[in-house]
């Protein structure tokens, strides 16, 4: 049986530095740190880093807000204060540098400068723009572009849609729209994002396939 090799921190940050967005990044180390062995005799580390874990999946699907945050860098110090061990102390100290950036506090109040959290961003079809073509609705894997793709010397057609609750934002409808007439909104504030920043999320989200 093939001994599967353990990651040092290190490599796991080297890893994690790779993703834009602070928090995203945070949760992928937690995540790759908690599939490791662990000893288990600290419990700020033990007990801490799944808890952590858990308030940075809820700030990053959109569900967070100030006690998360909070929760968090007291789990970091903690973990600083009390690990036994340089893995601990070294997570903890990834975890507060990262934090010191505004992108956690934005995150609470639904914004990811990034675009690499999807619960903050929505696909939006301009109706002016649409063509009707259904480029759109045939490269669609999930079945969230709504609407019927126009006929030759027929009318009436209305402009096509996405429906938000089936959009997994992999950008395929921006990259066949001739028309440039799909973008990037923020989900709350609805305002447009922009083109240089999803140019580099599409291709952000190519590299991690």
């Amino acid at each position: 049986m093939t001994e599967v090799k353990e990651l040092k921190v290190e490599d796991i940050k080297k890893q994690a530095d790779e993703i834009r967005c602070p928090v995203q990044r945070s949760l992928f180390y937690i995540k790759e740190f908690l599939a490791g062995p662990m000893c288990g005799r600290c419990l700020p580390c033990s007990l801490g880093s799944y808890e952590a874990r858990i308030r940075l999946e809820n700030i990053v699907e959109g569900r967070g807000n100030e006690s998360d945050l909070v929760a968090i860098k007291r789990i970091a110090r903690d973990m600083l204060e009390g690990s036994m061990c340089k893995k601990g102390k070294d997570t903890a100290r990834f975890i507060l540098e990262w934090m010191e950036k505004d992108a956690f506090e934005d995150h609470i109040h639904g914004r990811c400068h990034d675009l690499e959290c999807k619960a903050f961003i929505e696909y939006f079809i301009i109706p002016e723009k649409c063509t009707i073509c259904g480029l759109c609705k045939d490269v669609c894997k999930f079945g969230a572009i709504h609407g019927e793709k126009k006929k030759p010397f027929m009318s009436g057609y209305l402009p096509f849609e996405i429906r938000q609750k089936r959009c997994t934002k992999c950008g395929e409808c921006i990259k066949v729209c001739p028309e440039g007439a799909i973008i990037i909104i923020e989900a709350v504030s609805k305002r447009p994002v922009a083109v240089e920043q999803v140019e580099d999320r599409l291709d952000s989200a190519e590299a991690l396939k």
